[in-house]
């Protein structure tokens, strides 16, 4: 990518005030029009503008600009910038090392299995796969479908563990309130568990006396029953 100048019309008013550089010089630099450039000169552009000194911020030397003040062919050059940026790299499906691709298919399974609220877009998010796949290993009709096992995609190397957990907390949320056919499936609250009362206190049920009485009652004739067959 191109170098190009930090604010370029507040470099303009700087060496506008500062140096003896042209307006054609500066326009260039700067890609302005020697016009624009002429009424920053006039103070008719740019008069709520400061400054921008481009030594300061590394982008002209002082050499630089004196060689294009002493010759009013010179195009000024910017400085070689000290620190590179990286390129932010273009988003798009997550890269799977080749080593690891063969293993794609165990880890759609076993997301399958354990994690069934996800969708096909976040799986293929996590292991960079097809939805034709995430289909066909859904389906069990996937060529291999015979020998594949379910292999956790952290272990294997394909996603995080942060990405894992921030997938299945989204698609968690967005499922929304357990429909009534699955409510026996869903964890009860510490109160129904505990038989709690509405103070938090533990609810004593009330002991019939005569049914336990009558319990052991019927547990000694049954003794005795025995003793009389013996």
């Amino acid at each position: 990518m191109a170098q190009q100048l930090l604010m370029p019309k507040a470099t303009a008013v700087w060496l506008v005030d500062n140096t003896a550089l042209s307006f054609d010089q500066i326009a260039q630099l700067c890609k302005l029009h020697p016009l624009e450039v002429k009424a920053i000169a006039d103070g008719e552009s740019a008069q709520g503008i400061k400054g921008l000194d481009p030594i300061a911020t590394g982008q002209l030397s002082r050499e630089e600009i004196a060689r294009g003040e002493s010759d009013g062919e010179h195009k000024l050059k910017l400085s070689e910038p000290k620190v590179r940026v990286p390129e932010s790299k273009r988003k798009g499906p997550r890269y799977t090392p080749v080593s690891k691709r063969q293993d794609r298919p165990n880890a759609i399974l076993w997301l399958v299995r354990n994690h069934p609220e996800l969708k096909d877009a976040q799986v293929s998010r996590l292991v960079g796969t097809t939805k034709s796949t995430i289909e066909q290993i859904r389906n069990r009709s996937h060529w291999n479908a015979a020998n594949l096992a379910p292999m956790d995609p952290v272990t294997l190397g394909l996603c995080t563990q942060i990405d894992l957990d921030l997938e299945v907390e989204r698609a968690s949320r967005n499922k929304g309130a357990a429909p009534e056919a699955e409510a026996g499936s869903v964890l009860v609250s510490t109160r129904e568990t505990e038989n709690l009362n509405d103070s938090g206190e533990p609810v004593e049920k009330e002991i019939d006396a005569d049914a336990v009485f009558a319990k052991l009652s019927s547990m000694k004739r049954t003794e005795v029953d025995d003793d009389d067959d013996l």
